[in-house]
């Protein structure tokens, strides 16, 4: 039996190391409109200059979610497919998914097909697409590996810090005074993915410093006690290796990987920003 891994770019994986065998990983991306120009976040991707130029326009800048039509193209070619989109309250992503397997299912009424709202973005789905292989290549059936899945979901978190606001300031989600003070007193928003897939504020900690030590009280907060983590940045490798510090301090067997944000992730979060996913112990 083949398999598809399907993804949107709310997710930073674009290829997947050490695929389980008969697996294919697939992403289909969003896209970012800044002022007239529009950037697809694939593989080509340029995301300097993509934020260099969001910083430099004056005006708001957004994000489309992927067709339908792009999801059920991604769809085709396996005989099981599990797909996962950035959470419905920020995107559209996940209502396309879902009627592309509507439209799968019309074809072929026999078609494994399920499709996972992350309620997360970044790490926390990074991690989910993880498991996701790891159990495909334990040879579990259909069933089975949507169960596990399902589970281990329930599991996962989301924290992340914001450095910058700029972005949150154009399109009026943010007080542009609040975003000046910010900015000019080097002020951290830490934040979680709530468990209904909205962005809630936690703290907000003076320098890079603070806001490691906040993540890593928070992580703790809320059950976490040496599982995995997965932090996807936003050119910030320092921050990466002090919640790192902070974690093996305690937990020195914890594993944990970092890697560069997706465009979309990097449009969210800004220049040197994080989204940390990380697993609590089982309940």
């Amino acid at each position: 039996m083949s398999w598809k891994i399907v993804a949107d770019s709310g997710c930073d994986f674009k290829t997947i190391d050490q695929l389980a065998a008969d697996t294919e990983f697939e992403c289909v991306p969003l896209t970012i409109q800044i002022g007239s120009e529009v950037f697809k976040d694939d593989e080509g991707l340029n995301i300097d200059e993509m934020m260099a130029k969001m910083y430099a326009t004056p005006s708001s800048a957004t994000s489309s979610c992927p067709s339908p039509d792009a999801f059920l193209q991604a769809y085709s070619g396996a005989d099981n497919v599990i797909a996962i989109t950035i959470t419905g309250s920020l995107s559209g992503s996940q209502n396309s998914a879902q009627l592309a397997k509507e439209l799968l299912l019309e074809q072929n009424p026999q078609a494994n097909i399920h499709v996972i709202d992350s309620l997360s973005a970044g790490g926390e789905m990074d991690l989910i697409i993880l498991e996701l292989n790891r159990l495909i290549n334990q040879g579990l059936s259909f069933d089975e590996v949507v169960e596990q899945i399902t589970a281990y979901q329930v599991r996962t978190r989301l924290i992340f810090v914001l450095a910058k606001v700029d972005n949150l300031v154009k399109n009026g989600r943010l007080n542009k005074l609040v975003g000046k003070v910010i900015g000019f007193l080097n002020i951290r928003m830490v934040g979680r993915a709530s468990e209904e897939g909205k962005l809630e504020l936690l703290q907000k900690a003076r320098g890079q410093k603070k806001s490691a030590e906040a993540v890593v009280e928070e992580m703790l907060k809320s059950g976490y006690d040496g599982g995995r983590v997965l932090i996807a940045h936003a050119r910030n490798e320092k921050i990466c290796r002090q919640i790192s510090e902070k974690i093996h301090s305690r937990f020195p067997e914890a594993e944990l990987q970092s890697q560069p944000a997706s465009g979309l992730c990097s449009f969210y979060a800004e220049e040197g920003g994080i989204l940390v996913g990380y697993e609590t112990a089982p309940s």
